[in-house]
């Protein structure tokens, strides 16, 4: 299948429910704005196959909520998200991992979460062992790991579903230098074989060595839409960094 994403207008909208309280009609109507907060809005954007784009801006902007509709994490309150591939993706050091685990039983849960037949996770062990670089560590449980030792795992996993779009959150910047070496030179194939990735993080050095293209977010807003180079200038002179 071959990769894109279309984004329109979109939405996502987090509501705190404290209905339970009681106040006067007055004041139930000042909670109730207070209590929804639009994590990002009216999003409108198009990648194409073989384009990486980052995603900048300060925390709080958006970045993620964007990247995990782009992931089906979240669906869209408004607008639409339409991302055709395979997705694989590195959202959070702790996405999926349950601690009392073993990485070899997260490995082929996560698999299985993921959309792999239960005998395919297996069957991928070995590759995923191989690809974390996690040695003995692989069957002790997840909970030892340090933050790097789950983003690796992560990453190996997702691998396994061969995904032709990538979605990068900043905890690829909790990678040791050498597994960083290994994703950025994943991430280059899957862009030469006509992939996408979408990454997001404040390691710009980082960034810049992934994506050509960059979306710059201000508060659940894109406001800018260019090249790397150009809207990382834009974001660091309007910060004043």
């Amino acid at each position: 299948m071959s990769a894109s994403i279309r984004v329109e207008r979109a939405g996502v909208r987090f509501v705190f429910d404290r209905q339970s309280r009681r106040v006067s009609p007055t004041m139930a109507q000042l909670r109730r704005r207070s209590l929804e907060v639009w994590g990002i809005r009216e999003i409108t954007c198009s990648i194409e196959p073989g384009e990486s784009v980052a995603l900048i801006g300060a925390s709080g902007a958006g970045k993620t909520t964007l990247l995990r509709a782009l992931g089906g994490v979240y669906a869209p309150d408004e607008g639409m998200v339409d991302v055709r591939g395979r997705i694989g993706t590195l959202l959070s050091v702790e996405a999926g991992l349950l601690s009392p685990l073993t990485g070899r039983e997260n490995a082929v849960l996560i698999g299985v979460l993921n959309g792999l037949s239960r005998r395919r996770a297996r069957a991928a062990l070995p590759e995923v062992h191989a690809g974390s670089g996690l040695g003995e560590s692989f069957d002790r449980p997840v909970g030892s790991y340090s933050e790097g030792m789950r983003a690796r795992l992560g990453y190996a996993v997702a691998e396994q579903a061969e995904p032709n779009v990538l979605l990068l959150d900043e905890v690829h910047e909790a990678l040791d230098h050498e597994f960083r070496d290994t994703v950025e030179a994943s991430a280059r194939r899957l862009l030469a074989a006509g992939g996408i990735v979408v990454a997001a993080g404040h390691d710009h050095l980082l960034l810049e060595r992934l994506c050509t293209r960059a979306l710059l977010l201000q508060e659940g807003r894109l406001v800018a839409d260019g090249e790397f180079e150009e809207i990382k200038s834009r974001y660091l002179a309007e910060e004043g960094l």
